[in-house]
């Protein structure tokens, strides 16, 4: 969960917003009158669309990851280097996860998506992004336990009233039937934005930031967790996370986000 600059709201975020605050019932009636009056524009280039947020054109730009990639971190190769070979960056720096899947590659389209999602209260973004990461963690997804959202700092999370990773979590568990610790992981300590930081000044930005607290290590200990994030960038914040769980006797923890950067070129050895 690499944080970036938040961009200024929009008068549809505003109206999204002021919606949520009323009755069910109400809501509908008022969404359907919204639709109207302001058609659904793509989240990427604003052109109007009808269902999932996306138009075709910018839908087609989004860069899907699938086989062949590194089975340790998901990173996608350019060729097929055959069963089992992981990507260099594996060997040389294995994270304390055991795997990592993410569902596109992060480009302009998936960033636009993301920081609607985080920053713009485009929750309505969230069940399509949530069956994306599904498919792609599938695999992950058939052995796991629990379900754990990255975690916000409080105060962070009380001015953005809800977390973006907690809202792909619950989309994904019900895909899969996998259950959630929405509270199991704590971030103790506020930490600096990710955005600009090198690799090293990202895991020392996080060391420490999070932990399971007493009363929920019963729920953690010997399950087989996974990790539920946004954007996987340096690996830095999952990778903190996922101590913060093996210290709490998880038996093992996986990491599955929407985006990942992908540097192309990483290779196989």
């Amino acid at each position: 969960m690499d944080a970036e600059a938040s961009p200024r709201p929009t008068l549809a975020s505003h109206l999204h917003r002021a919606l949520g605050a009323v009755g069910s019932a109400w809501m509908r009636t008022a969404r359907a009158a919204l639709d109207i009056a302001l058609p659904t524009l793509c989240v990427a280039c604003r052109e109007p669309v009808h269902g999932e947020g996306v138009c075709a054109e910018c839908w087609a730009k989004l860069s899907f990851i699938a086989p062949p990639y590194c089975p340790r971190l998901g990173i996608p190769f350019v060729y097929d280097p055959g069963p089992e070979l992981l990507s260099m960056e594996a060997i040389a720096n294995p994270p304390a996860y055991q795997r990592a899947r993410a569902a596109v590659r992060y480009n302009d389209v998936a960033r636009t998506l993301v920081h609607a999602l985080k920053y713009q209260d485009r929750t309505d973004l969230a069940p399509t992004m949530g069956r994306w990461m599904a498919r792609a963690g599938k695999e992950l997804l058939g052995e796991a336990d629990l379900l754990v959202p990255v975690p916000l700092h409080w105060r962070r999370g009380w001015s953005r009233r809800y977390n973006q990773s907690g809202a792909l979590a619950k989309v994904i568990s019900g895909q899969s039937g996998v259950k959630m610790a929405t509270e199991a992981l704590r971030r103790v300590r506020a930490t600096e934005q990710q955005i600009g930081l090198s690799r090293k000044d990202r895991a020392s930005n996080v060391q420490g930031a999070f932990a399971v607290t007493d009363e929920r290590k019963a729920e953690i200990q010997g399950r087989r967790v996974i990790l539920v994030d946004d954007v996987l960038t340096s690996g830095a914040t999952v990778d903190a996370c996922a101590r913060a769980l093996l210290r709490a006797k998880a038996a093992q923890v996986e990491v599955l986000v929407f985006a990942r950067v992908v540097d192309t070129h990483r290779a196989p050895i």
